[in-house]
């Protein structure tokens, strides 16, 4: 075994997937829409737009996971009081009234990676994994930041109607559950091999995320 190997094998799986896709997560934290949206360059309608998109996300994520309850590599990362779609269905209708479902549909990227978690959650337990941590994890510290630009700017009452998404009030300890989160990730019960195609799926979900931001960029570019 040489260096890099031994090295590898003695890093935790957590730190392992992490680093490896932390280039990707620049990229989708740094793209346009989200740059302007947190700048507070964007109105509340693109807000409202981007929730939506979220809400077919965590509906494909949320949907499948009663049939993965059982299944020894996704099962334990399944815990109900990460489930989003309740909320996002309250801000949505916070912000586009009792009628938000009225002829709403997905944008192309986010109808691509909301088929891409079902096609996971159907196949490949492991793959639905990594779209798991890229988002519950990713709410749980970065998403705040959206919350606190999202009440400044737009005036939602804090924690309330238009960012419950973004407040998990049935984690008292966000630090401590999401170390928990990472063991779990550290007892992942898959071979090196498929650890690493782990790591790539990874990779992929952060790709299809910047990709919805290319799309909702597109729907709503700042006029020069």
């Amino acid at each position: 075994m040489d260096a890099s190997a031994s090295t590898a094998a003695s890093t935790p799986f957590s730190t392992l997937i992490r680093t490896a896709s932390h280039e990707q997560h620049t990229e989708a934290e740094n793209s346009t829409f989200m740059s302007d949206m947190l700048g507070g360059r964007l109105g509340v309608d693109a807000y409202r737009r981007y929730t939506e998109q979220l809400w077919f996300v965590y509906r494909a994520l949320e949907s499948t996971a009663g049939s993965l309850a059982d299944d020894p590599v996704a099962g334990p990362f399944l815990r109900p009081e990460l489930a989003r779609t309740t909320e996002l269905e309250r801000d949505l209708a916070h912000l586009g009234g009792p009628d938000w479902r009225s002829g709403l549909e997905p944008l192309p990227a986010t109808a691509r990676y909301a088929a891409r978690i079902e096609e996971c959650a159907r196949d490949w337990p492991a793959g639905y994994v990594a779209h798991h941590y890229t988002r519950y994890l990713g709410d749980l510290s970065g998403g705040q930041i959206i919350r606190g630009t999202a009440e400044k700017t737009w005036g939602f009452a804090r924690k309330g109607d238009g960012v419950r998404f973004y407040v998990f009030e049935a984690i008292g300890n966000p630090a401590a559950f999401k170390r928990e989160y990472r063991e779990l990730l550290d007892a992942l019960p898959v071979d090196d091999l498929e650890k690493q195609r782990v790591v790539d799926e990874c990779k992929r979900a952060f790709a299809l995320n910047t990709a919805v931001f290319q799309d909702l960029g597109r729907e709503f570019p700042l006029t020069a």
